[in-house]
């Protein structure tokens, strides 16, 4: 009996709508994006790991002192867009070096 292949996320699926400016909600809170990191290297030493093929950088809105952080969850049906994302050039401060 052959295995069947299984089709992974792609990248665009896992990230979702979380793109710079925008906000969503899940349990955890209500996120503003700062900034989306999609270079593997850049992405692993944001989250702490082995490997990784993007990060978000967040802010979570509902603190006062909210502090931005990395975070690789993978989009999924418990999360929710407030607002979408703002139509600008991606932040430098951010921007993978060449």
């Amino acid at each position: 009996m052959m295995p069947t292949a299984i089709a992974l996320p792609s990248t665009d699926q896992e990230i979702g709508p979380r793109r710079p400016g925008a906000i969503y909600q899940n349990t955890d809170g209500r996120f503003e994006v700062l900034a989306l990191i999609t270079h593997p290297g850049e992405a692993a030493k944001l989250l702490r790991r082995d490997s990784a093929r993007w990060a978000v950088i967040v802010r979570d809105t509902l603190r006062p002192d909210g502090q931005p952080f990395a975070v690789g969850s993978v989009w999924t049906t418990s999360d929710y867009l407030i607002r979408s994302a703002k139509e600008a050039a991606p932040s430098a401060a951010f921007a993978p070096a060449a």
